[in-house]
């Protein structure tokens, strides 16, 4: 049985808070605290609050569910400070890219989630423990964690790239994963 790691039960907390102060408040958060484009109102604190906010219990749930199932077993080689460190420069290069892409295409719709971490977490997850059998859920088959995130990468891609699946920030999820393999890279490389 999986246990929640202490970087984890922040993460979930802060998350859960999060949504719960944006029912609460409604539009004025959104307003305040979704991560904008340059055109549309951004302020540099919401590259990190957008990551708080979520556009329904679904949404939440969701990435709950995939900070808890990858985020665990990260925190425990990784340890709780570095485990944070990662998934906040993974939410950090998510917000970035997305902002690059909503200035080029002009989009003026805000963006919540906390995707780009838990992408973030999700390559680290498959850098760490390459071989791990992961079950899908639709449909299930059984596949090692380097093919799932290869695989998810290029469906996110190919969805961000033709517009499929309009109102989700597959760039955002794409930059996640960027910071997450970038972070993970340097660490490797300095020995920690």
């Amino acid at each position: 049985m999986r246990i929640v790691s202490s970087g984890v039960q922040i993460l979930l907390v802060a998350n859960i808070a999060g949504f719960l102060l944006e029912i609460a408040a409604g539009e004025p958060m959104i307003r305040g605290f979704a991560l904008w484009s340059l055109q549309a109102g951004f302020m540099p604190w919401q590259l990190v609050t957008y990551a708080f906010l979520h556009a329904g219990i679904a949404h939440l749930a969701f990435n709950m569910y995939g900070l808890w199932m990858f985020g665990s077993e990260l925190e425990s080689v990784l340890g709780r400070r570095t485990f944070l460190k990662l998934y906040v420069a993974s939410m950090l290069s998510a917000g970035i890219m997305q902002l690059l892409v909503t200035s080029l295409t002009a989009n003026a719709y805000p963006t919540v989630g906390a995707s780009g971490g838990v992408f973030g977490l999700l390559l680290a997850y498959a850098m760490c423990f390459p071989r791990r059998i992961l079950m899908l859920l639709f449909p299930p088959i059984p596949m090692r964690a380097w093919l799932f995130v290869t695989l998810y990468a290029a469906i996110e891609l190919t969805l961000g790239v033709t517009g499929t699946q309009e109102g989700v920030a597959h760039f955002a999820h794409l930059g996640g994963m960027v910071g997450g393999y970038l972070v993970l890279r340097r660490w490797r490389r300095h020995g920690l």
